[in-house]
């Protein structure tokens, strides 16, 4: 997924086991399988194009990142309880990035911060 967001743009397995290469020997139909995969999850959508398909991230790695935390802190029995121990395992740098989405959200003002900080 990682590469596929990276070239923001569809992609042909052709062009993904190109870029892997360049870091590691890797076998096209491994590259093929792999977002085979990605399609069947939902993760990617693929448009034919002659005998290949172009492959193409469903959503942003932001958006699938935000759903991942909704998902996880939803499975939770406790929901109040998951967020304050994610607050409590927060970086300087995470907690400053909270807190900005948070303004950006809300604005100025309306919420200090999740740590008190």
């Amino acid at each position: 997924m990682t590469l596929v967001w990276k070239w923001n743009r569809p992609v042909t397995v052709r062009e993904v086991l190109e870029d892997l290469q360049q870091e590691r020997p890797i076998a096209y139909t491994t590259v093929m399988t792999v977002l085979g995969n990605l399609h069947q999850k939902g993760l990617v959508r693929r448009q034919p194009e002659g005998r290949a398909y172009r492959y193409e991230a469903v959503s942003t790695r932001a958006a699938y990142a935000a759903a991942l935390m909704n998902d996880a802190w939803s499975r939770s029995d406790n929901p109040a309880a998951a967020l304050v121990a994610f607050f409590g395992m927060l970086s300087e740098e995470q907690h400053q990035a909270l807190s900005d989405a948070i303004r950006i959200v809300h604005g100025p003002g309306t919420v200090e911060s999740p740590k008190g900080r």
